[in-house]
């Protein structure tokens, strides 16, 4: 199980880095602002743990909760059951390291 989740966060971490470097520096037509590949790569593993941390999890495991991170500012969406779920989602992306912010947008539909 954890030589898959390292396998998994390996690729992930790599395809991200390699998604984040296409396009010239000097090149803005519409674009995000430019991030270097480390930041890439610390977005695709905070969001690869918090995948794990919510399959883990007997209460949110079963949920489709979204989850983006953008110079570690961590975007929740999706739909809940209760209050307690929400923050419960929130309080395991503040648990990870180098998430910065959390912006909760899970919608409680219970």
């Amino acid at each position: 199980m954890k030589k898959n989740l390292l396998a998994t966060l390996i690729a992930t971490a790599f395809l991200a880095a390699c998604a984040g470097m296409g396009g010239e520096r000097g090149d803005t037509r519409g674009a995000a602002p430019s991030r270097s590949a480390g930041e890439v790569v610390d977005d695709a593993v905070i969001v690869t743990q918090m995948n794990a941390k919510l399959a883990a999890d007997p209460e949110l495991s079963a949920i489709k909760i979204n989850v983006d991170s953008t110079q570690g500012a961590v975007r929740l969406k999706g739909e809940v059951k209760s209050i307690s779920l929400r923050r419960k989602a929130e309080e395991l992306a503040r648990g990870i390291k180098g998430v910065k912010s959390v912006n909760n947008q899970l919608i409680i539909t219970g």
